[in-house]
């Protein structure tokens, strides 16, 4: 029996299942869901506008940390044909519950040229030789340990293809959020955390947008791999020392 339910209230209803869902994982373990809710529309939208920017051509692109899917929902009608795919997400909850969007809500994409796969996996440890022309993160980065957060961007610059853009976002206010509740070790971790970023920012960014419009608000940095000098081979690898390349 066909589903008779009007597809603009079901849409809602969706929604919701998700915001329950997220804030019961989150509820299980905050350092890795990283919210107590799934990034709004105006968030998702700044994040993936570099595939906006590219939608001429075929892509590759990586998503990692896509939760219940608000990202990859705005990311899958933006693909140009052709393009391929990757959404990484640890919590194996999220997993199953990416699998279900795709086949229910964009059935075509069995049949379809674009390549679109779910990996239960966290970005580090990817096992790929694909690299990619754009990677949106939805990590929760500030939440990580410093020696984490080391191997997941460097991980990121490996899996970009030189010119490749990467967009993570982080939350307003968090620092002075955590001072008022943290221990000393939490509020030292967390200014590691920001320097070792900072400093990625101060090497690779090309721009900050701040989204109002997202529960809480966020800036949304987006950070290029350098093109290739001529004769250079690409051999960017993770450090093994922790230091920044």
């Amino acid at each position: 029996m066909k589903d008779r339910t009007p597809s603009r209230n079901r849409v809602p209803a969706q929604r919701d299942a998700e915001g329950w869902m997220f804030l019961i994982e989150a509820a299980r373990d905050l350092r890795t869901t990283g919210a107590i809710a799934p990034s709004g529309k105006a968030l998702a939208r700044v994040l993936t506008d570099p595939v906006r920017a590219q939608a001429a051509l075929p892509l590759a692109v990586l998503e990692a940390g896509a939760g219940t899917g608000p990202v990859t929902r705005e990311l899958i009608p933006r693909l140009p044909p052709g393009s391929r795919l990757d959404i990484v997400e640890a919590n194996p909850r999220f997993a199953d519950r990416l699998r279900h969007l795709l086949t229910t809500t964009h059935p075509q994409l069995t049949a379809g040229s674009t390549r679109v796969t779910v990996h239960q996996a966290y970005v580090e440890q990817l096992d790929t030789d694909q690299r990619y022309d754009v990677i949106v993160s939805g990590l929760p980065l500030t939440n990580f340990t410093p020696a984490q957060v080391e191997r997941v961007m460097a991980r990121y610059l490996e899996l970009l293809r030189p010119g490749g853009t990467l967009t993570y976002f982080a939350y307003l206010g968090t620092r002075r959020a955590r001072a008022l509740t943290a221990s000393r070790a939490e509020t030292r971790r967390h200014a590691e955390v920001d320097e070792i970023m900072a400093a990625y920012q101060r090497t690779y960014a090309t721009g900050r947008r701040t989204v109002w419009a997202n529960l809480p608000p966020a800036h949304v940095w987006r950070l290029r791999r350098p093109l290739l000098a001529a004769g250079e081979t690409d051999q960017l690898a993770p450090r093994t020392d922790g230091a920044i390349r």
